[in-house]
């Protein structure tokens, strides 16, 4: 299971941003059609003549609102892997050097007399 991950996890990514990129450009091509006439919406044919002919709830239906979806799931995505991957780990004595070992001897050391005097 462990060696179909990194594939599928790339394969992913790869149909995320394919289907980003289709949906941004949709959008461009219907915002630059915002402003034409009727006359010139009606002699568009081919796919892009569909799409400015569709219903504009239709259109966002199918077109807008899966656009947002993907891009707050890119963002919580995002989110959840930089916490994931920011995580501190503890200090171990071993990644002290020195000065720092002395000065946590002396805290420490400063602690514990502190604690005996009262």
């Amino acid at each position: 299971m462990k060696k179909y991950k990194k594939p599928l996890f790339i394969s992913l990514v790869s149909l995320d941003v394919a289907v980003t990129v289709f949906l941004f450009v949709l959008s461009i091509i219907m915002l630059s059609n915002a402003g034409k006439s009727d006359i010139e919406r009606k002699a568009m044919t081919g796919f892009v003549g569909w799409l400015v002919n569709l219903d504009p709830l239709v259109y966002g239906l199918a077109f807008v609102v899966p656009l947002f979806v993907l891009l707050v799931a890119n963002i919580v995505g995002l989110v959840i892997y930089v916490r994931k991957t920011t995580k501190k780990e503890p200090v171990k004595v071993t990644d002290l050097t020195d000065e720092q070992k002395e000065a946590l001897k002396k805290e420490l050391l400063k602690d514990l007399n502190n604690q005996e005097e009262k």
